[in-house]
């Protein structure tokens, strides 16, 4: 009869690959959040600096300030696209964490259910050989009780 200890030490040995999935997903998770919350940040930042700006440029503004605050602008534009680029990236680091997580999860459901067929198919050996055993023995006691020519013996 085979043993499952190299069954249990694979399916154990999966559970930790999955468990380090799942850890690796919650830090991607993690990275996506702050990504996305730091893209909003910046978008809300230049908001309403072109909107505190803007205002006062349209009452009056001096060159330098303009061409200061459009040089501001311009950086910020640029941040927001590097960050938005950061948040991109980071969902796709997401999107990857998901998929080892499946198919962790898919290797160790396939390791439980090899265990349970080889479990299964060892419950059906033994009952197999049990019943087989207790067959042998009616078999022995019936013959034990009839003599070869298959009456029963004379006491």
């Amino acid at each position: 009869m085979t043993s499952l200890k190299p069954l249990a030490a694979v399916l154990a040995q999966s559970e930790r690959e999955r468990d380090m999935a799942l850890a690796d997903l919650q830090r991607a998770q993690l990275a996506s959040d702050a990504a996305d919350a730091k893209v909003q940040q910046l978008l809300d930042y230049r908001r309403d600096y072109e909107q505190r700006w803007g205002a006062q440029f349209a009452r009056e503004g001096q060159i330098e300030l303009v061409r200061c605050y459009q040089s501001f602008t311009e950086r910020l534009t640029q941040a927001v696209d590097q960050q938005g680029r950061v948040a991109e990236h980071s969902k796709q680091q997401l999107a990857n964490a998901v998929l080892a997580v499946r198919v962790a999860e898919t290797r160790c459901a396939s390791v439980r259910k090899l265990i349970e067929r080889r479990t299964s198919e060892m419950r059906n050996v033994a009952e197999r050989r049990e019943q087989q055993q207790t067959d042998e023995t009616a078999a022995r006691v019936l013959w034990a009780r009839l003599g070869p020519n298959g009456r029963p013996r004379a006491a």
